[in-house]
């Protein structure tokens, strides 16, 4: 009996530990990667340089079509996974996440670290804070 408990609880411990420690790789991966917030003066600093960037626009297509900042590129939040290719190319390159208010950002920046991508960075304030400062927006796909 007694050796069966030691056994149990060894085994125990070291599928805790297993556990743990994948769970604080996974941490320090989204640390590493994790956005960091973006101005909107920073944004239209970026904007007007030649540095490649994608605008990420994670609202759905409808919002999207209402209004949108110019030169971004829409893929709704809940499609991001399935449509990864069309960011292939973005791998390497900053991509600025933006929604309606944050939420669908954070999702969608999820997303992209579980994916690999490692150049991201969040629009303090999202569409709601540069429609308010009254940023220029674009309508139409």
């Amino acid at each position: 009996m007694k050796h069966s408990f030691t056994k149990l609880f060894v085994k125990s411990s070291v599928n805790l530990i297993a556990t743990m420690m994948v769970l604080i790789s996974a941490l320090l991966t989204t640390l590493s990667v994790s956005a960091k917030d973006i101005t909107q003066a920073e944004l239209q600093q970026l904007m007007q340089t030649e540095k490649e960037v994608v605008l990420l626009d994670v609202r759905t297509v409808e919002e999207f079509v209402e209004g949108h900042i110019p030169s971004a590129l829409n893929i709704p939040h809940k499609e991001l996974e399935a449509r990864l290719a069309e960011l292939s190319d973005a791998k390497e390159i900053q991509i600025v996440i933006y929604c309606r208010s944050g939420r669908r950002a954070e999702v969608a920046k999820q997303v992209l670290v579980k994916n690999g991508f490692t150049h991201l960075d969040h629009l303090t304030g999202d569409f709601n804070g540069w429609t308010s400062s009254k940023l220029p927006t674009a309508t139409g796909k």
